[in-house]
């Protein structure tokens, strides 16, 4: 598979490029980000793009790929919803729409989060325009689209959150995410079952395009061992 990557500098991002860099399905990786990510390996190529919501100056290297795992998002917390809309919104779906129309076969992962609300109409900000952009990309016309839909997240191996605010909170709750992984195993994942489980899908579908975080778990169990 040669696949594309966008927020690898977040910790999502972090975890899904870890799994794609060693797997040995995976031929290529590309990312697409403000800044690179600092990592070196044979596999990777990254693409520094200022502007993420247009892309017609680097459309000649975005062809030629099998996925796309969309890993970009910011919280909404003090975030207007007009502002929260054009980042989760517009910016997904700019990226999707052209990813699209040059690979038509292509299979498009979007990392949503759990209460995501598709019904558009509910009363939590976040989660109504996390539900439009699901509804959109779901209506795209590549080969498959799945919104992943984690709860909360254990980062491993060296992955660290972006934002300040989520680095405190997972150095303090560091001690507790195993217990909790292991009393709520529906609703804690780690970052390498996340990046695992896209390429799992990446590689053999599921039936269903909406995951939760049991589906992604029930994902990981039908998966052979590598």
């Amino acid at each position: 598979m040669n696949v594309i990557l966008f927020g690898a500098t977040g910790m999502v991002g972090q975890g899904v490029l870890r799994e794609c860099l060693l797997d040995p399905d995976v031929e290529q990786v590309r990312t697409v980000g403000r800044t690179a990510t600092g990592t070196n390996h044979p596999k990777l190529s990254e693409i520094v793009h200022r502007d993420m919501w247009h892309y017609a100056e680097i459309e000649s290297e975005l062809s030629g790929l099998d996925a796309c795992f969309f890993c970009l998002g910011v919280s909404s917390a003090g975030m207007k919803e007009q502002d929260y809309e054009r980042i989760t919104y517009d910016l997904t779906m700019a990226a999707a729409e052209t990813l699209c129309r040059l690979n038509p076969q292509m299979k498009f992962f979007y990392v949503s989060g759990a209460g995501t609300d598709s019904t558009e109409h509910g009363k939590s900000m976040w989660a109504r325009v996390k539900g439009r952009t699901e509804n959109a990309l779901l209506r795209l016309p590549f080969a498959a689209a799945y919104m992943f839909r984690p709860g909360l997240i254990q980062p491993l191996h060296g992955v660290r959150p972006k934002a300040a605010f989520y680095r405190a909170f997972y150095i303090f709750f560091k001690p507790f995410l195993p217990l909790l992984r292991r009393a709520f195993p529906n609703r804690v994942l780690t970052t390498v079952e996340v990046g695992r489980a896209m390429l799992a899908v990446a590689r053999h579908d599921y039936g269903k395009r909406i995951l939760e975080t049991g589906d992604i778990r029930a994902v990981l169990q039908a998966a052979p061992s590598n």
